[in-house]
C-alpha cells in the first residue's frame, strides 16, 4: 500500500471536550489509499519537534479526498496542541497512510470495542462494515467477498464525555462504559459485556494497554478470535528506528528477535501474536 508526503489543508476543526479535538484535513492522496485501523503522522511546524506525532484515521472520505482526525492534546508545548490552533484553510504536512489496518471476517458476528482515545479509529471501521466495504469483505474489483458481519459496538469512556458516541449509535447497537458510571456500565468495557450479556464470534479492538490485555485473555477464555490495535509511542512512524516494539510469538524479519514494530507490522495484530 503506497504511502505519501503530502500537505494537508484543514477543511474544519472543533473541540470535542477533555481536550479532544476532530479536524478533517483535505488529503486527496492519503485518502485514496487508506484503510480503517492505519494511521498518518502529522508533522508541527515548530522546529524544535522533529518528530511528527502518530494520529489513527478516524474517517476516511475517498470520494471528497478527505481524512478525518480525532486526537487528544497531550500537553501545553506539544506538538498536538499546535495542531489544535489550526483554523480553516491552514496547512499541515503529514505522512500516510501507514501500518496495516484491520482485515475483517466475513460473516462472524463481531465486537467492536474502543476505549478513551482508542474509541476514534473504531468508526471508520464501523462504517466500512456496515457498508460492505471493510477490508475483506471485497476483492480488489469492489466485489462482495462474504457475508456482511453483525457488529455489536462497546465504547469505553471516563465521564459522561462519551464524544463520538452519537455517530456510533448510527452504525449500530451500541453499548457504553464510564468509568464514574455517569452513562451506561459503570466499569470497563468487560463490565458492559458482562452486564449486557453479549456475544460475538471476533473481536476488533483499539485502546489502552490494560484494556487490550483484559480482551485477549478473554478472548482465548471464549475460543473467540481477536485483533487489536495497540496505542504505542511512536518515533519514525515507517518502522526504521525500532522504537515503538512489542514482545512477538516470532521473529521479526527486521531485527531477527521475537519482537514486532507496532507502526510497520501494526497498529493492528492478531492478539495472539503479540506479548501484552
Amino acid at each position: 500500500m503506497k504511502k505519501a508526503i503530502e500537505m494537508a489543508q484543514v477543511i474544519s476543526q472543533k473541540p470535542l471536550g477533555n481536550d479532544i479535538y476532530d479536524m478533517i484535513l483535505h488529503a486527496p492522496q492519503v485518502a485514496r489509499e487508506a484503510v480503517a485501523g492505519q494511521f498518518v503522522s502529522v508533522y508541527a511546524k515548530d522546529a524544535s519537534k522533529l518528530l511528527p506525532r502518530p494520529i489513527s484515521l478516524c474517517g476516511i472520505d475517498r470520494e471528497a479526498g478527505t481524512i478525518r482526525l480525532v486526537y487528544r492534546v497531550t500537553g501545553e508545548n506539544t506538538g498536538t496542541k499546535e495542531f489544535s490552533q489550526l483554523t480553516d484553510g491552514d496547512e499541515i504536512r503529514i505522512m500516510g497512510p501507514l501500518g496495516n489496518g484491520f482485515t475483517v471476517l466475513p460473516g462472524k458476528k463481531a465486537f467492536l470495542i474502543g476505549g478513551g482515545i482508542g474509541v476514534p479509529p473504531m468508526l471508520q471501521l464501523a462504517k466500512d462494515i456496515k457498508a460492505g466495504v471493510a477490508q475483506g469483505l471485497v476483492d480488489d474489483n469492489g466485489e462482495k467477498t462474504g457475508e456482511i458481519p453483525a457488529i455489536q459496538i462497546v465504547m469505553g469512556y471516563r465521564d459522561a464525555a462519551t464524544f463520538l458516541l452519537d455517530e456510533f449509535e448510527e452504525q449500530g447497537e451500541s453499548f457504553v462504559a464510564t468509568e464514574d458510571g455517569s452513562v451506561g456500565t459503570k466499569g470497563n468495557v468487560m463490565d458492559a459485556i458482562r452486564e449486557n450479556v453479549l456475544e460475538a464470534d471476533v473481536i476488533y479492538a483499539c485502546g489502552p494497554m490494560p484494556m487490550l490485555r483484559a480482551l485477549k485473555e478473554y478472548a482465548a477464555q471464549q475460543g473467540m478470535e481477536c485483533y487489536i490495535s495497540m496505542e504505542e509511542r511512536m518515533a519514525c512512524g515507517i518502522g526504521a528506528c525500532l522504537a515503538c516494539v512489542c514482545g512477538s510469538k516470532d521473529k521479526d524479519e527486521h531485527s531477527n528477535v521475537h519482537n514486532k514494530r507496532i507502526c510497520k507490522e501494526g497498529p493492528v495484530f492478531d492478539a495472539k501474536e503479540v506479548e501484552l
